[in-house]
């Protein structure tokens, strides 16, 4: 078993759309960056990378790199979860947190624990997302961004002829 830990921030910036865990918050101001801006799935890939021993987000994916300007981080995450895949690991459990005094996230949760999940290849049940304010402290607490805390568990892919007992 492995694990890794996943930090990511950023500002608002109202004219983008915000995109959280892969589900578009219609009429919500969205984030700045490089790609989508989905801090969400940011921490959740810096997660996974650091469970494996990969290095970070920025490592694969520059935010000078034309390549990834304006990327969906789903599919850096779907790509993520390849790369796992080739170094024979498996994702066993994603929980994030994610800080931000808006929008409301718990009507979204489950959709994207669902969205999350399908992109690693787990189920929803190994996929937890949650919310939290900042209680008007600092940047978050101003609602000037949305940070996101995440912890990924990783193992070793076992063949079928491994797990056979003996």
């Amino acid at each position: 078993m492995r694990i890794g830990i996943g930090y990511d921030i950023h500002r608002f910036d109202a004219s983008r759309a915000l995109v959280l865990g892969g589900v578009t918050f219609e009429g919500e101001p969205g984030l700045a960056g490089h790609s989508d801006a989905d801090v969400l799935l940011h921490a959740v890939i810096d997660a996974l990378l650091g469970a494996a021993g990969m290095g970070d987000i920025g490592t694969h994916f520059p935010a000078g790199d034309p390549e990834w300007k304006d990327a969906s981080s789903i599919s850096l995450l779907e790509q993520t979860a390849g790369m796992l895949v080739v170094k024979q690991l498996t994702v066993d459990y994603i929980d994030a947190t994610v800080i931000a005094e808006k929008p409301k996230l718990a009507p979204r949760i489950a959709e994207m624990r669902k969205v999350i999940a399908r992109a690693v290849g787990i189920q929803p049940e190994r996929v937890n997302v949650k919310a939290t304010t900042n209680e008007g402290v600092g940047d978050i607490g101003r609602g000037e961004g949305i940070a996101v805390m995440a912890v990924a568990v990783v193992g070793e892919a076992q063949s079928y002829e491994r797990s056979l007992p003996r």
